[in-house]
């Protein structure tokens, strides 16, 4: 995950689909060779369904056709305007009001499989716009979720230490300062009643699969553009580099892919389909840099990359190792070091620790040298630091 803007999902997005990193990658998708024109090629039917914040040009060179496209960020999940296109026609814009966001592009990926003759590939593309807000759900998982609420994180803060540059961002402003628990226990309940909601109609979608015989033929790759916080070290958005809005899920079944094998090595967005094109024996586009996962799967390798590094806009770089995370905030000349293996919530900053300063050392010289390897021209230091110290905006009573 990284982004050069708020809308995080726009750059991940292009990531996966690309194979090209975040500072490489054209967000919008307007010119480069990506996976489905690789696909298309090998002779895959490929089609895209749900949400895309990259423009419509882009979904119709990249798939040709899609059904119940939606074209912007974030929407009211029971309006939710869509766009249809086919090769050669115009688009045709409709709305179904009443209507569940992901009952929608659920149903309309299984018409779609369920008209594809069964000896033709496919590469189906289906993106569900929740658990993004509005946190919106179908009442029967928002009585279960708030039956028994959830218990805030172990990481839990009223509200973040200092200005991570991104304080004021419109995620961060869905709830007031300071958080507090039971504030941020609804959150996190209507956040999992959207995933829960999510899950059925994700789970209709491999059933259509079974029924219809593809299953034990397909590859399945369940993840995403970005995590939230909910009240996470006092944020609610995805504008950080913590673990819970960096380390999205990423979920694989099919021919090739181990039955129950948690892989633990470090891999960013456009190392996945780097591995399904491996496992599907398609040719990569030609600037693809993501690295296949296979190998781990077989056991020939531990490990693909021994470092991630992670970006957000020009206030937050973030140097990640298999056991220390260091974030960088240069703007106020700030420091955080993590011990992610026996910390994986970051609950401890053990930055300023003296046995850990030559650590931190070490980890600043790495996060230079990776940035300069991937062209990103971002300074660690600044002449003249903003002050760390925020004060949240005093809302006016209407």
């Amino acid at each position: 995950m990284g982004s050069m803007q708020g809308a995080v999902c726009v750059p991940s997005r292009a990531m996966l689909l690309s194979g090209q990193s975040l500072f490489a990658v054209d967000e919008k998708l307007s010119k480069c060779d990506a996976w489905p024109n690789a696909f298309t090629r090998a002779g895959y039917s490929p089609f895209v369904v749900g949400k895309w914040h990259n423009g419509l040009p882009s979904a119709r060179r990249l798939f040709g056709s899609g059904a119940s496209v939606f074209l912007g960020g974030m929407t009211n999940q029971w309006n939710v305007a869509v766009t249809d296109f086919q090769i050669g026609q115009d688009p045709i814009e409709t709305t179904q009001p009443g209507a569940y966001s992901s009952v929608v592009f659920a149903d309309v990926a299984i018409a779609h499989l369920e008209k594809q003759p069964k000896q033709t590939p496919f590469f189906l593309w289906v993106a569900m716009t929740a658990p993004h807000d509005p946190r919106q759900a179908p009442k029967e998982f928002r009585d279960r979720s708030h039956a028994e609420r959830p218990k805030v994180p172990n990481n839990y803060l009223p509200q973040h230490p200092f200005d991570n540059g991104e304080m004021t961002v419109r995620d961060e402003q869905l709830l007031q300062w300071p958080r507090t628990k039971d504030a941020v226990s609804e959150e996190l309940a209507d956040y999992y009643a959207t995933i829960e909601a999510m899950d059925e109609q994700i789970g209709k979608l491999l059933d259509c699969l079974e029924s219809s015989g593809r299953l034990a033929d397909t590859i399945v790759l369940f993840t995403s553009d970005s995590g939230l916080a909910i009240g996470s070290h006092g944020l609610m958005g995805k504008q950080n580099l913590y673990e819970h809005s960096s380390r999205v899920p990423a979920i694989m079944a099919g021919p090739g892919v181990p039955q129950g094998k948690q892989i633990e090595s470090l891999c960013y967005l456009h190392d996945l389909m780097a591995t399904v094109g491996d496992l599907a024996e398609v040719e990569a586009p030609e600037m693809s840099d993501g690295k296949s996962l296979v190998p781990i799967m077989q056991g020939r390798v531990e490990s693909i990359r021994d470092n991630l590094v992670l970006a957000y806009r020009d206030v937050q770089r973030a140097l990640v190792t298999p056991q220390w995370k260091l974030i960088r905030y240069p703007k106020i000349y700030r420091t955080q070091l993590f011990d992610i293996h026996n910390d994986p919530e970051e609950v401890t900053d053990i930055s300023s620790r003296p046995e850990q300063a030559s650590r931190v050392q070490e980890l600043v010289g790495s996060l230079k040298q990776e940035l300069q390897r991937s062209s990103d021209t971002l300074a660690l230091t600044v002449e003249n630091p903003l002050p760390e110290e925020w004060t949240p905006p005093v809302r006016k009573r209407p």
